[in-house]
């Protein structure tokens, strides 16, 4: 992924710097690491998404999942036995990984529920009232205007004078 220079850009705003570190958080994927471990991002309706990761062999216990600041992070490890093991073949791994998502504004985790080797977070997007669209009723005759109230306020005083 490309890194651009977005200084100019905030010598002439303000209150950006939120999207400039969201740009400097997002995974560059350039040396082709696989996600460990794999998971799928689905939208399971208006306003509602899932997040699935395969963590077989992973516990309650040695699982954590934490939000802050629109940033989802979810970190497992398996704590390491006493006992010896020889293997013959060792394909299940068993390390230690880091997943971080960036959820967009008023996207919330709803749940989290481990199930047969699936972690499986529920996100819901909740969009305050004051920001959801409104219709705005249109009723006749004049427009109140700053002049319009101006006249009135002189015309109530010279009746006052009177």
């Amino acid at each position: 992924m490309t890194r651009y220079d977005l200084s100019p850009l905030f010598r002439s705003t303000v209150g950006f710097d939120r999207l400039a570190r969201m740009l400097d958080e997002i995974p560059d994927y350039k040396d082709n690491s696989p996600a460990y471990p794999p998971y799928n991002i689905e939208s399971v309706g208006e306003d509602h998404y899932r997040i699935t990761m395969a963590v077989a062999g992973y516990t309650q216990e040695m699982l954590d999942i934490s939000f802050h600041e629109n940033m989802l992070h979810v970190s497992g490890e398996i704590p390491p036995t006493k006992e010896e093991r020889r293997y013959l073949h060792h394909g299940l791994s068993s390390r230690k990984f880091e997943q971080k998502f960036q959820l967009d504004d008023y996207v919330k985790v709803e749940d989290a529920h481990l199930k047969d080797g699936l972690l499986t977070i529920d996100l819901v997007r909740e969009i305050p009232e004051e920001k959801k669209p409104r219709t705005i009723e249109i009723t006749q005759g004049q427009p109140a205007n700053l002049l319009g109230k101006a006249k009135k306020i002189i015309e109530g005083t010279k009746n006052k004078a009177a």
